[in-house]
């Protein structure tokens, strides 16, 4: 399975006011894509941050995933800093200023220098299409760059499977149970090491005074997860709890 981090660019969401909706949305269609989610990273909009950021996690990672940064104001500096962070430059792109051109005359609105910035890319960097609001987001190299507005960010992501070398979709099993992590807790962690290929683990939860744990268990390998849920199950009725099964589905 191929992996990814995802970096989120933004004062706003550093301070607290705008609260951000896109990493959900990602982490589920990368679930289905078979690609692994597994570093989230937010930084401010930040020249150095954000290079130091493009250059650590692009190059640990198959995929870096971007939002926000790429509108027409003067805080919007990602597409220049992740070029500079890929050893390239920003130019005008012919089929974005063309996209743009049309969009505004379209739309009886100027294009004016601060709205021309959006078709500014790195040299060498291919479109991902927007078609939400026609300012195309772009891909240099394994770096994906999206806006950070949720309706755009979310149309953009779609348009991405064919790029990526993904694998079978994890797929999921949960149980509920009213012991404690503490009762479960070494028993839990034995079956982990018996099944390192399936990701194991235990939610804490209070509903209604009554406390309890939902264990959850994903694999993209069916036959590895079912014998691993039925060993957990077998765990907690020895615990002397009747687990109760939430659910069987993809992610």
């Amino acid at each position: 399975m191929s992996n990814a981090a995802f970096l989120i660019i933004g004062n706003e969401i550093l301070s607290g006011r705008t609260k951000d909706a896109n990493l959900g949305y990602l982490a589920e269609r990368l679930t289905d894509w078979g690609v692994g989610l597994r570093e989230v990273r937010v930084v401010a909009d930040d020249s150095a941050a954000i290079i130091a950021a493009v250059q650590d996690l692009s190059q640990r990672y198959d995929y870096l995933f971007t939002s926000g940064g790429i509108g027409p104001t003067h805080d919007d500096i990602t597409a220049e800093n992740v070029a500079k962070a890929m050893g390239t430059e920003l130019h005008l792109d012919p089929k974005a200023h063309a996209l743009l051109q049309d969009h505004y005359r379209r739309s009886s609105l100027e294009l004016n220098e601060a709205r021309l910035k959006m078709a500014y890319l790195p040299i060498g960097a291919s479109h991902i299409d927007n078609p939400v609001s026609t300012a195309p987001g772009f891909q240099i190299a394994n770096v994906f760059v999206m806006a950070g507005v949720p309706r755009i960010f979310q149309a953009m992501v779609d348009s991405l499977k064919p790029r990526l070398r993904g694998g079978p979709p994890v797929l999921s099993r949960s149980l509920v149970t009213h012991k404690g992590e503490g009762d479960i807790a070494q028993g839990l962690g034995a079956l982990q090491a018996e099944f390192p290929d399936v990701d194991m683990g235990s939610y804490p939860f209070m509903r209604m005074g009554n406390f309890g744990v939902n264990l959850v268990l994903r694999s993209p390998d069916k036959a590895r997860l079912d014998a691993a849920f039925v060993a957990v199950w077998s765990l907690v009725e020895a615990l002397g709890d009747q687990p109760e099964e939430l659910s069987a589905e993809g992610g």
